[in-house]
């Protein structure tokens, strides 16, 4: 099977699961196999030796391990100080925060009952043949680095669905999630089919529903232009369910060999699609864009034109009974040097693709474009927060604080509470607002977070969420969460992917 990335440029990565210290929040680019990731930079570097340094001051005096502290409220507001000293003022933190435990719990139980819909998620299924991350684990053990992963069988139960329960429910705030997939022109190597993705939302639903409460949602995938699509969408429509979701470049596991990307104004095969999906009742259809950087394109420039989203507008101007969900908010710059978006943005004002999909409603007329922020948010905080609060800044300008969504893109880069932190502390800097007329980000339980982490998807999917958090509160997920917070929370800080290794790696640390 083939993968954008080579098994020489594998040979050369870490499985991030490896990675030394289990931060709260990641200090370098964790990549899935489809994008190469960027070597840790200097102040990603600098962020990772101040938290380690305030571990070691701040937990040494509160009697707690590097690992214990990180695990706490204490060690997740220690992350976003660093970040502060490293990267300029732009989270709201204080360092007597990160020094009194009790101070960041009280700080996380006041916003732990926030309604949070998470409406871009993943797992695997059971059968996967996407090993790639198996096979590094499967080296390090024949290499003798690390006996342990010698002796035991290498497995993904991480990526697959009992896990992602733990971390999406359990070690998150979120309250209603939305299981995707991504497809392929070989049926085997789909993330999940659609019937998997509508029996995921069936059991996890039926092991919460004390009451009437919708943990889970699904999408089903639709393939434009390969054989037997239609059909094989009607199949799906029958599932019932939440929303559709397309990848307008085919398939995005094997870029090499896609055969059928399409675009979404082509009257003559996406239409088709609108038209059954609009008769079955859909209103919400997601697209997959961006994540194509230069580097990308080079490799592929056969799908360039498919990647952006020049195909937006037509389609959403055509096609007002749908709404149209950009996935990624089609950043272009993931798996590029975050300088590149930066520098970009200082002397254009603008962040390729993603200001464009921010101009479409004034440049089209229409009101039903959509932008998500997963892996856009994930990548940028970390690589470079002021492009995260840059690009946040354009799509609010752009679309309108009720058209920007929350997703995270978990579990590939672990459990999605760090990009929550994130977002609850993150503002615009002052002067990027008044030099691009940004409207401040506020407070994390004011209107604008409050509306792109839940109201605006609980607008598009039909929830009320006073009542959804009524119906939450009363499930066994809600008692779940509760004897699991009582018992000593034990996040894993976990994330699933690939990074360049800084030098040599103690494996025996995992031993």
């Amino acid at each position: 099977m083939s993968s954008q990335l080579t098994d020489e440029e594998l040979a050369a990565l870490m499985p991030s699961e490896l990675v030394k210290y289990e931060t709260p929040i990641p200090t370098q680019i964790v990549s899935s196999d489809e994008f190469y990731p960027d070597p840790q930079n200097e102040r990603q570097r600098e962020v990772e030796n101040r938290l380690l340094a305030m571990a070691d001051d701040l937990g040494g005096k509160q009697g707690l391990s590097r690992r214990k502290f990180f695990q706490s409220a204490a060690g997740m507001a220690a992350s976003f100080v660093a970040m502060n000293e490293v990267y300029g003022n732009l989270f709201d933190v204080s360092k007597a925060e990160a020094a009194t435990p009790a101070m960041a719990q009280e700080r996380a139980n006041t916003f732990k009952d926030q309604f949070i819909m998470d409406m871009h998620t993943h797992f695997l299924r059971d059968d996967t043949r996407l090993v790639n991350f198996v096979r590094s684990r499967e080296a390090v053990g024949k290499a003798g680095w690390n006996k342990y992963l010698a002796d035991k069988e290498q497995t993904l139960e991480d990526l697959k669905y009992a896990n992602y329960v733990k971390e999406m429910f359990l070690d998150s705030d979120t309250k209603i999630a939305l299981i995707s997939s991504s497809p392929s022109d070989i049926e085997q190597d789909w993330f999940l089919t659609n019937e998997q993705m509508a029996q995921a939302r069936t059991k996890l639903n039926n092991d919460a529903a004390a009451f009437k409460s919708k943990r889970l949602m699904s999408h089903m995938i639709f393939t434009p232009g390969q054989p037997g699509w239609l059909e094989k969408l009607q199949a799906g429509l029958e599932l019932k369910p939440d929303s559709v979701k397309g990848y307008t470049v085919g398939d995005n596991t094997h870029k090499a060999t896609s055969r059928y990307p399409w675009r979404m104004d082509d009257e003559k095969v996406a239409y088709k699609g609108y038209e059954l999906m609009v008769k079955a009742g859909i209103k919400n259809v997601c697209v997959h864009k961006g994540l194509f950087a230069p580097g990308v394109e080079k490799q592929f420039p056969n799908l360039r034109a498919f990647a952006d989203v020049d195909d937006v507008g037509k389609a959403a101007k055509d096609w007002p009974q749908l709404n149209f969900i950009v996935y990624h908010s089609a950043y272009r710059h993931v798996g590029g040097d975050p300088k590149v978006a930066l520098a970009e943005f200082e002397s254009t004002g603008r962040v390729s693709w993603t200001s464009d999909l921010a101009g479409i409603p004034a440049k089209y007329g229409v009101k039903n474009v959509y932008g998500d922020v997963g892996q856009l948010f994930a990548t940028t905080l970390i690589a470079e927060p002021n492009v995260c609060a840059a690009l946040m800044g354009t799509l609010i300008k752009g679309l309108g604080v009720d058209h920007v969504c929350w997703g995270t893109d978990a579990v590939w880069t672990g459990a999605p509470q760090w990009q929550i932190e994130g977002l609850r502390r993150l503002e615009i800097p002052e002067a990027m607002q008044k030099k691009h007329g940004f409207a401040p980000l506020g407070a994390a339980d004011g209107p604008v977070k409050t509306a792109i982490f839940g109201d605006n998807n609980a607008r598009l999917y039909g929830v009320d969420p006073k009542r959804a958090m009524l119906d939450l509160k009363g499930d066994r997920f809600a008692a779940l969460k509760a004897e699991y917070e009582k018992a000593g929370p034990e996040p894993s800080h976990m994330r699933y992917g690939y990074v360049i290794p800084n030098g040599p790696v103690d494996y025996s640390v995992f031993a």
